[in-house]
């Protein structure tokens, strides 16, 4: 089956899943494998350094010739590391980028000069229009059930009522969704298509460390938690939603903590850069440490994943299972 929709006709793919922009476990590895199963991969290089996104835009080409994009985080990233990074993939020519948090017009500018597409994750319907008015040929829109750093404070199915009809670009929902039926939840409620993140984290080409894969298979409804908990390395005032575990439940308050406040426990280590409690790094295949302390991101869709499977069998699954949901609703209407 293949879903067409405006999301892949503008984005020149398959189906209309993309995989979210993770920081640390979307790499190269993953972009690519979503990309060439019809998908369309991102690679997270939020604040790593111009020589690693270089290598990593060059893998990705050397496992595919399909599209994908390139994550940053323009907010949380110091304006000198955001210049170089911009450069470094303009200059590759990617072809597509997919901004996160405020909205900076400037910056979806420069990559529209290049030839970029740009898509754009906003958690209000405000942050919607201001990205389409800056030129974004597409809005994520991610609500509070999503994993990582979430920017929504409200359900992604009010988001999607309220911005659905509002926008002349195509909308992608995300927050939750894991499988075939959230994906035609989210074409009925208006969107063109989903971007997953949870789902992907956990499979097989993912560079998260198999501690936090095998956390998310063992999830089940209501283990994660929303909380700005984890700050450190990150702007206050920026929360998001983890799997529960011993940071979480010795915590007086989930809520209130800022980062230059919290203390400096180092838990663990990245490539010679410590890792302290409270900080926002998740565990990759490159750390060492304490994994459970650290920041185990997931969605409420976590209790959807059952297995660590190859990205191509996830998109797979839910294509066959958007294609049943809708054989159903038809012969309902019937």
């Amino acid at each position: 089956m293949t879903l067409t929709t405006a999301l892949t006709k503008r984005l020149n793919c398959r189906h209309p899943i993309i995989s979210a922009g993770m920081g640390g476990p979307a790499r190269s590895e993953l972009a690519a494998a979503v990309s060439e199963a019809g998908g369309f991969g991102l690679l997270g290089m939020v604040r790593e350094t111009p020589d690693l996104i270089a290598r990593e835009i060059a893998e990705v080409r050397r496992r595919t010739s399909r599209p994908f994009g390139v994550n940053l985080i323009p907010f949380a990233t110091d304006p000198k590391l955001l210049r170089e990074e911009l450069a470094v993939c303009l200059d590759a020519q990617v072809p597509a980028m997919c901004f996160f948090w405020d909205v900076y017009p400037d910056v979806v500018a420069q990559a529209k000069k290049a030839g970029c597409l740009v898509l754009h994750q906003v958690g209000s319907l405000e942050d919607a229009l201001l990205a389409e008015s800056a030129g974004a040929d597409v809005v994520i829109l991610q609500g509070v059930e999503a994993g990582g750093h979430v920017r929504a404070r409200l359900p992604l199915n009010v988001l999607l009522s309220q911005v659905a009809g509002k926008l002349r670009i195509p909308i992608v929902a995300s927050g939750g969704i894991a499988d075939g039926r959230g994906l035609v939840a989210a074409l009925a409620l208006g969107a063109d298509g989903v971007q997953c993140g949870t789902a992907f984290l956990a499979s097989a080409e993912s560079f998260a460390h198999d501690f936090h894969k095998q956390r998310i298979v063992a999830a089940k409804a209501g283990e994660t938690v929303h909380t700005d908990l984890f700050a450190i390395n990150w702007p206050p005032n920026s929360p998001v939603r983890v799997l529960r575990n011993s940071v979480t439940a010795e915590a007086k308050a989930l809520w209130g903590h800022h980062p230059d406040l919290l203390p400096r426990v180092v838990i663990g280590e990245e490539e010679g850069r410590p890792l302290y409690k409270f900080g926002t790094d998740s565990p990759l295949r490159s750390t060492t440490g304490d994994f459970e302390q650290m920041a185990l991101y997931a969605g409420e869709g976590a209790a959807l994943v059952a297995a660590v499977r190859p990205a191509a069998e996830i998109i797979a699954a839910i294509i066959q299972e958007a294609e049943r949901a809708i054989e159903t609703l038809n012969a309902t209407s019937e």
